[in-house]
């Protein structure tokens, strides 16, 4: 029983009922480590310390509590928390709760930030994290009693990027065949990832050149209708025949060897890199859309029920202004100007 340093912090070792124990002071400070471990000692000796069976609890232990969480609460972001559990299970597997302490947490960040992680995806790893550690809380009885505090990163502004009608074509023929038509239907209607990838032919009518997304598809839990005209129509009955030819049992509009698709990153990635566009991502095409109906004069109330946005302040969020829209804004300035002046000069 005594204190010991790992790195620069003060830890505590003691056995309480034939099992041997450690925990961290969270402190730098040998003289409150030792008031710490001290105060820790007399609560042991009160029997105020019946969690101490926790110190066994690990990360491991705790990951599958998201996962269920996110399947109860029907959470249409599920991939997303299966990718964050994969960077964090690299880091924290094995890594008993009581070890996984600020400074720990820390150490996680600057490994993430040296692998070229944005400060936004850490965030969204972290709030995993906190995620975990309040469900674990909650359980009955309580699988971590001191959760650490969890640190967030200040994120830059939301994302810029958008395709000119140019950047669209150039990319759409470096893509390939099976993911042409993913980036059209993302050009024209600004649907979010998911909704495209788990779009299926019961959803589809080419009939009535229309597609209904059920709300258990969309992230707003508002189901909604999207009509077809011109290449995106095109498009969608061209997947159609491609399907009714040669995968006649699939059920999805957009597939890969007669499957659904899934993992597109490489292609995707690679298409971009020869095209130019580095950086750029399938759903910058949701602020191109709507971009697009902005300018083509569809009202703004019309553009939020395609794209599927509920508030007002997120889509001006996605309706980007590009450098042309500012030289346009200009000479249409200066037009109006001229106009006023000559109309004055008349008169």
């Amino acid at each position: 029983m005594g204190l010991y340093k790992r790195g620069s912090v003060w830890w505590m070792s003691f056995s309480h009922q034939g099992q041997q124990y450690r925990r961290s002071t969270e402190t730098e400070d040998r003289k409150l480590a030792l008031r710490i471990f001290d105060k820790l000692k007399g609560e042991i000796a009160e029997g105020k310390h019946p969690d101490l069976h926790l110190d066994k609890v690990t990360y491991d232990d705790l990951r599958d509590l998201l996962i269920n969480d996110y399947k109860i609460r029907g959470r249409r972001s599920l991939d997303r928390a299966e990718l964050s559990l994969k960077h964090l299970g690299s880091f924290f597997s094995g890594t008993k709760v009581v070890e996984m302490t600020s400074s720990v947490i820390e150490d996680y960040i600057l490994s993430r930030k040296k692998s070229g992680a944005s400060n936004g995806t850490i965030n969204r790893e972290l709030s995993a994290l906190n995620r975990i550690f309040t469900l674990a809380r909650r359980q009955t009885p309580p699988k971590v009693m001191n959760p650490p505090f969890v640190t967030k990163l200040k994120e830059s502004g939301p994302r810029q990027g958008f395709f000119e009608h140019d950047d669209y074509l150039r990319l759409s023929a470096a893509l390939p065949d099976y993911l042409k038509p993913v980036l059209t239907i993302a050009y024209f209607t600004g649907m979010r990832k998911s909704e495209i990838l788990n779009l299926q032919w019961c959803h589809t009518s080419l009939t009535e050149k229309k597609i209904t997304l059920p709300a258990e598809m969309t992230k707003s839990g508002e189901g909604r209708e999207i009509f077809l005209a011109g290449e995106l129509y095109d498009s969608i009955s061209s997947q159609w025949k491609i399907r009714k030819a040669q995968y006649p049992d699939c059920p999805y509009v957009f597939f890969r060897d007669g499957h659904q698709i899934r993992n597109y990153q490489g292609a995707w990635r690679s298409a971009c890199k020869r095209t130019g566009l580095n950086g750029r991502f399938l759903h910058d095409n949701r602020r191109t859309a709507i971009r697009n109906m902005t300018r083509a004069g569809v009202p703004d109330t019309v553009a939020m029920k395609i794209s599927g946005h509920k508030t007002r302040s997120v889509f001006d969020r996605y309706n980007i202004t590009s450098e042309n829209d500012l030289r346009s804004a200009a000479t249409k300035i200066d037009m109006a100007l001229r106009q006023r002046h000559a109309v004055l000069k008349s008169a």
